[in-house]
This record gives structure tokens, sequence and C-alpha cells, in this order.
């Protein structure tokens, strides 16, 4: 029951679960810290129509799935809803994402992935501009089209073996004399399997800091990001719930959005995550089994 007088409630114990997915008997997940939001908000949520989902620190890090990932998909594939796939990896380009998954054993298919790699090609035709990429040399091939002589644009993604002096200067320069700077996204940090590594966002800060100007972010947490991924089937932004790791991106972005958001502790998770966003996440869990498992009990 909700607090008297409309206040959110926090579950704050982890709950003690037995079986495979934690169930206890009052049938929340294992270790899931929910915030029951105010009556009225409650009443007013809409039938769940869509799950976005993260990929990588999510159903996967690197070459290595989530323990229990590939069945909750399918079983999440058993319920009435659409699910996207959505995802700020710059590293790779979507033909090669699919097929890193398929190898995975996730049935997903390529129109069901949104990247900000597509984002910011559909930027880059809107603004009709040729862009300098600082991106991973295998995520080129998602810009096949697009004109690159004489630069007009900066684009940064994760380009670990371009941030280097010379061409990070090359871009100051042309951002300088007038450029914009297009951010893919401006993740602090991802995960490896050796550790935490810098993502694109210190390297688009500095260019930012040196030129006194602001980049378009296209990815997540942009709240359009979140909008492009629902286009085409039917669903507001209060009919989806997003699953993932990072708390900024993944689930401050989509409650910005309109969306709910479950917060995973794999990946990049770092203890105390939660409170690093206004509202706290939905709901955070050990895992996308679980996650899958609260949507299954509590949202359909």
């Amino acid at each position: 029951m909700a607090a008297a007088g409309g206040l959110r409630r926090s579950v704050g114990q982890p709950c003690r679960g037995q079986g495979p997915v934690g169930r206890d008997g009052g049938g929340q997940a294992a270790g899931a810290v929910v915030v029951l939001p105010e009556p009225g908000r409650m009443a007013a949520r809409r039938v769940l129509k869509a799950v976005l989902v993260d990929l990588n620190g999510t159903l996967h890090i690197e070459d290595s799935a989530v323990p229990g990932a590939q069945e909750a998909l399918k079983r999440l594939r058993g319920a009435p809803v659409t699910i996207r796939f959505v995802t700020n990896t710059t590293k790779e380009c979507k033909r090669d994402l699919l097929e890193r998954l398929t190898k995975l054993g996730f049935d997903i298919t390529e129109n069901e992935i949104f990247t900000s790699l597509t984002a910011a090609r559909n930027l880059l035709e809107q603004k009709q501009v040729r862009p300098l990429l600082l991106v991973d040399d295998k995520a080129l091939s998602d810009f096949t089209g697009i004109a690159t002589d004489d630069p007009n644009a900066v684009v940064v993604g994760l380009a670990p073996e371009h941030f280097h002096y010379e061409m990070m200067n090359r871009a100051f320069q042309l951002i300088l004399n007038g450029a914009p700077l297009i951010a893919i996204h401006k993740a602090r940090y991802f995960k490896k399997k050796d550790g935490m590594a810098l993502g694109p966002g210190p390297f688009v800060t500095g260019l930012e800091y040196a030129t006194d100007t602001k980049a378009t972010v296209v990815g997540k947490p942009e709240k359009t990001f979140f909008l492009e991924a629902l286009r085409g089937i039917d669903c507001a932004p209060e009919e989806a719930i997003m699953i993932g790791d990072d708390c900024r991106d993944d689930v401050g972005g989509a409650q910005n959005a309109g969306m709910r958001g479950i917060l995973v502790r794999t990946g990049k998770y770092r203890p105390a995550d939660e409170d690093k966003i206004n509202p706290s996440p939905y709901l955070t869990c050990e895992n996308f089994p679980e996650a899958v498992e609260h949507i299954l009990q509590h949202l359909l």
C-alpha cells in the first residue's frame, strides 16, 4: 500500500528470493529495489506496449552473454509487447553487432536494433553536411554514401585509435572555423572484460571546452533518441519501459522521455548509481533475467 498522503515509498531492503529467478512469497525479484509512485500516477499508467533493451552491459559484455539473458529474452518474446534494442555503441556497425549477438545465441533481427550511429546518420542527412568522422573504422559502413571530402562538421563516437593529438587538433580547427560538433553520445565510460574504459564523453567535453561551443548529442540519454526508437510501433512513452546498466544514459534518459526505467547491476553499474539521477530508477534488479521476470509478473 502506498504511504499516506501520496508520498513515494522505497522498498529499501532486498527481498529474500527463492528459485532460479529469486522470487519470494511476495512476488518481488530478489535484490530488486522499487520506488512506488503516487497512487494517482500509478492509476494513470497505461498498459505496457514496448520494452527497450540496452545491449552491451545488459545482454552481453563484449563476447560473453549475461548469464540467463538468452532464455529471458525468449520468455519476454512470449509477452504481448514490442521489443527494441537501443544502443550507443560506436565500436562496430549494426551488421557486425547483429552478427555478434547471433553468435551469442540471441534471437534478434536487424530491424529491431536502433543505434546512435543510425541517429547520427539521420542528423547528417538532415543537415546536409560533410563530416570528419571520429568513429571506429568498424562503424564506418553505417555512414556509406555520406560525403566526407572537405569536411564541414565533426562527428565524435568511440574511436580510441583516432583520439590522438593530430586528429583532435584537426577537429578543433574545424570547429573553430564554424563546423558543428556532433556527439554520437557522451558516455563517461563503458565496461570491457578487463574493467572500465574511457568513453567518448571526455573527448567531446575537451573539444567543447577548447572551442567554447556545445555539442549536439544524438544518442542516449537524449529524449529524441528514445522517441525515435519508438517511432512506427504505435506506442507512447508512458507505455514503454527501458532496461539498461547505465543509470544516466539508459534509465535517466528514458524516464526524462516519459518512460519507466529498470537499472540492472551488470555491465558498467557501480554501487549507489541509483542515487545519481532524480527521479530514482523505477526499479533496480540484479540482471536482465530479473528485470524480465518483474515485467512478466507485474506490468502485463
